[in-house]
């Protein structure tokens, strides 16, 4: 596999969620290559229309594709990693999508081969990227057994 994509609605501005996303995909091997998506305008239903018309647009096809949605299934750090370890071996592109700030549209989700939430909270779509450059990070130490991870619960 040739790396990991991460496509999403909006510009990521300079500043504190920026320098985030910017810490944690830099430790990411590979990293994370960005493809933004214009937000569109008008009425709800109309924005995510559109907006899901250009996210599959830059969805290559035969990608394997995580949308990231509040409707999605919870995994917990080590589920993730072990996740994230069966899709690497697919050997297909592995692309991650976030939606903007009205949500996303069914047909988004319909095309998605996993649909994960990242917790049952709702969290802002520019929030999204630095967690899941995080997590991702996370996976990779969990899975080299380096001690980043720590599982208090054990």
């Amino acid at each position: 596999m040739s790396g990991w994509r991460l496509i999403a609605v909006g510009r990521l501005r300079s500043g504190p969620e920026a320098e985030l996303f910017a810490r944690y995909n830099g430790r990411l091997r590979p990293p994370l290559a960005v493809t933004e998506i214009a937000e569109a305008r008008g009425a709800p239903p109309e924005i995510r229309r559109r907006e899901a018309e250009r996210l599959l647009a830059a969805l290559p096809s035969d990608a394997l594709a995580v949308v990231l949605d509040l409707g999605g299934r919870s995994a917990d750090s080590e589920h993730f990693a072990a996740l994230l370890e069966q899709w690497r071996a697919l050997a297909r592109p592995l692309c991650f999508l976030i939606g903007g700030a009205e949500g996303l549209d069914r047909s988004v989700i319909a095309r998605g081969d996993e649909v994960l939430a990242l917790g049952p909270m709702t969290w802002p779509h520019f929030m999204v990227r630095p967690m899941l450059a995080e997590q991702l990070y996370r996976a990779q130490a969990i899975a080299a057994g380096h001690p980043y991870h720590r599982n208090a619960r054990s």
